[in-house]
């Protein structure tokens, strides 16, 4: 067995009417704004999954949820996450941790953390202390920092067996 790492990133814009899911939570943003995407749009879960595949070797997840399948359309990121635990699950990997940060000026994430954690534990089938979970700002800097979106940054770990293919 080996142990592999993967790193995912995701960001999508703020739109005023759209819900706010992060880590399959729904948010109440002051403003009223969610993120606008084809799925729920939450970039947490986005950002992880994305670490997942690359942990595995796999194509990103726009390749296994393309943006231009209807029956997609609006689906829980959290079921994004239970099909790449699948996907790992099936070449014979475990997923040892994930670490994941939140880039958004606005709503503050702190009081979230640990319902987001459980989340995605849950879709992930893995102990809530394998997941971590920071936020932070973009100190008022680009798009993020003028709150026109929010971003995340995740990696993963999992072991694997080796396979030369």
């Amino acid at each position: 067995m080996v142990i592999r790492t993967g790193i995912g990133y995701d960001i999508h814009p703020l739109l005023v009417g759209r819900p706010l899911v992060l880590g399959g939570i729904r948010i109440t943003h002051p403003q009223g704004k969610g993120l606008l995407g084809h799925s729920d749009a939450d970039v947490l879960a986005h950002a992880i999954a994305d670490a997942l595949l690359g942990a595995a070797g796999k194509a990103d997840i726009g390749v296994y949820f393309p943006n231009t399948d209807a029956s997609i359309q609006n689906i829980s990121s959290l079921l994004i996450l239970e099909k790449v635990s699948e996907i790992i699950a099936a070449e014979g990997g475990v997923i040892i941790n994930i670490d994941a940060t939140l880039i958004a000026e606005e709503p503050k994430i702190g009081p979230y953390v640990d319902v987001m954690r459980s989340s995605i534990a849950g879709a992930l089938k893995i102990p809530i202390a394998a997941v971590g979970l920071k936020a932070t700002t973009n100190e008022g800097l680009g798009a993020i920092g003028r709150s026109e979106g929010i971003a995340a940054l995740a990696t993963a770990s999992i072991e694997m067996q080796y396979l030369c293919r």
